[in-house]
């Protein structure tokens, strides 16, 4: 299991540069930059360059860590909203995708932010959970005795509501290669998932991702896409726990080696397809394999989720502005 990196950011600032870290969660990876004054202005363009691999830092996306109290006000409606919800909610999770769109939040980016925090001595998980704010609602996070960091998510739903738990899909996605779209089932996690079940380890392996998924009815504001195998139980110290294996598709991104939230997504929906909205006797608990790793997510009582998994911070740096 990884553990959070203690190597300290650059203390010299120079002319003309931005210090960075590197992060990632099950190779889900992210290049974060401090801004414990909240003054920083990072544009698309900005992003794209500090997330492009090849002339930047390179990864999924750009987390800019900022006072809540800052940017509230400076008129950003989620940091007011995480105030008001929660005054402990010291830090904000503004995050991008790699091609500069704004996201509501990222479950493997909330683990690496908190281990960023703690890294910049802005956070102390060992003397309890932190609150952060983010676009989909103030986040707490805990750290476990294996280093892992448990993320409670907030709330789920299915968007298609009885309909399409009855059903089992409210939704058809077509993936390159495929003579025909597949049922899929929409979760919401605070931003939008749309999750199809394949049958078996091998076809999910032979998947052609480098084309978007087409789903229909079109989202919006897009959707990430999760197509999952389910692996069967095991026995786990506490019942019963899920297996499932996925692959993702994130808008504004492309495939990931892992996606925090599209994890639950997946897992809440296979729980869904075997015990309806309540999960009747489907497990609580669940190992999710992604490329990048495992995590594991756990409904939990009042209708929300957990996610928990490593996150390692791998070097920190300067880069021209």
């Amino acid at each position: 299991m990884t553990q959070p990196a203690t190597s300290p950011a650059p203390s010299a600032p120079t002319p003309g540069t931005l210090a960075f870290t590197k992060g990632h969660g099950t190779q889900n990876d992210f290049v974060l930059i401090a801004d414990p004054e909240g003054v920083l202005e990072l544009g698309a363009d900005d992003v794209r360059r500090l997330a492009d691999r090849r002339g930047g830092i390179g990864g999924d996306g750009v987390i800019r860590l900022a006072p809540t109290a800052a940017l509230a006000r400076a008129g950003e409606q989620a940091a007011q909203n995480a105030l008001a919800k929660d005054p402990t909610a010291e830090w904000f999770m503004d995050y991008r995708n790699a091609d500069g769109s704004v996201a509501e939040m990222c479950g493997n980016g909330v683990r690496v932010f908190a281990a960023f925090a703690e890294q910049e001595g802005l956070a102390d998980l060992s003397a309890g959970p932190l609150s952060l704010g983010t676009r989909a609602g103030v986040k707490h996070v805990t750290k476990e005795a294996n280093g892992w960091y448990a993320v409670d998510m907030g709330p789920w739903s299915l968007p298609g509501g009885e309909t399409a738990v009855s059903d089992g899909y409210d939704a058809a996605v077509a993936v390159h290669g495929w003579t025909a779209p597949r049922p899929a089932l929409s979760v919401d996690l605070g931003n939008p998932h749309t999750v199809v079940a394949l049958a078996s380890p091998d076809e999910l392996e032979s998947l052609e991702l480098h084309h978007a998924p087409e789903v229909a009815p079109v989202p919006p504001h897009g959707t990430n896409v999760e197509l999952v195998v389910p692996l069967g139980e095991e026995d786990g110290p506490d019942g019963l726990v899920g297996r499932l294996r996925m692959r993702v598709h994130e808008r504004g991104v492309g495939e990931t080696p892992s996606c925090g939230t599209g994890a639950c997504a997946a897992a809440l929906a296979v729980r869904t397809w075997q015990g309806g909205a309540s999960g009747a006797g489907a497990p609580d608990t669940w190992i999710v394999e992604v490329p990048g790793g495992e995590v594991r997510v756990r409904v939990l009582p009042g209708g929300t989720v957990e996610l928990a998994g490593p996150a390692e911070l791998v070097y920190s740096g300067r880069v021209a502005r």
